[in-house]
C-alpha cells in the first residue's frame, strides 16, 4: 500500500514538475503544402497614415500651418461631439419645449463661460478648420446643429454672420476628397503619431 502511495505521489509531483517548464515553442496553426509545413498566423490589421511631404518650401510651410492648426482646434471638435450627445441625451428627457429651450440656454451659457474667451482666439483658417472638424465628429454640419439645437429661424441668421465673415455653416466634411490632409492629421493625432 505504501509502494503504490509513493509512486502515485511520485507521479503527481512529475507531472506538477512538467507543467511548471516554460515550453520554448508556441503551437500554431499550420498548413501542409508540397510536404513544406508553413504556420499560419493572423496578424492585427495595421493603418498606416503618412503626410506627403510637398518639395516646395512654401507648400511645406502651408503643411506645417495645417498641422499646427488642427492640433489647436482638434481638442475642441472633440469636445464638441461629447457635449452634443451629453445634451441631446438631456434634450430628449425634456418633458416641454419650455424645459428645451431652458436647458439649451444654459448649454450655450456654460459653454461660453468655459470656452468662449479661447475660442474667440482662434484665427480665420483655425474657425474653417472647426467647423469641418465638428462635422467629422457629429456628422452633421454646423448649421444642421444649430437649426436642430436653436431652430431654424436662429440657423438663418447665424449662417447669414457667418458668409459676412467667410464662413459656411453648411460646409461638409470630406475625407476622402477636399479634407485628406485635415483626415491623415487627424488619426496620426489620434494614434500619437504627432
Amino acid at each position: 500500500m505504501k509502494r503504490v502511495l509513493a509512486t502515485v505521489l511520485l507521479i503527481i509531483v512529475g507531472l506538477c514538475y512538467s507543467y511548471g517548464q516554460e515550453s520554448k515553442y508556441t503551437v500554431l496553426a499550420a498548413k501542409v503544402i508540397d510536404g513544406d509545413t508553413i504556420p499560419f498566423v493572423r496578424l492585427k490589421e495595421v493603418e498606416i497614415y503618412s503626410l506627403k511631404i510637398p518639395k516646395s518650401r512654401k507648400a511645406q510651410k502651408r503643411l506645417t500651418k495645417l498641422v499646427k492648426n488642427v492640433k489647436i482646434v482638434y481638442p475642441y471638435a472633440k469636445l464638441a461631439g461629447i457635449k452634443l450627445r451629453k445634451y441631446e441625451d438631456m434634450l430628449m428627457n425634456a418633458a416641454t419645449d419650455k424645459e428645451r429651450k431652458q436647458i439649451m440656454k444654459q448649454a450655450e451659457k456654460e459653454i461660453n463661460e468655459e470656452y468662449g474667451g479661447e475660442l474667440k482666439e482662434l484665427n480665420f483658417t483655425q474657425g474653417k478648420i472647426l467647423i469641418k472638424l465638428i462635422d467629422r465628429e457629429t456628422g452633421d454640419s454646423s448649421y444642421e446643429l444649430v437649426q436642430e439645437l436653436r431652430g431654424k429661424f436662429t440657423a438663418f441668421w447665424y449662417q447669414a454672420f457667418a458668409r459676412i465673415w467667410g464662413y459656411n455653416l453648411k460646409e461638409k466634411y470630406d475625407p476622402d476628397g477636399e479634407d485628406r490632409q485635415i483626415e491623415v492629421i487627424v488619426r496620426m493625432i489620434e494614434r500619437g503619431q504627432l
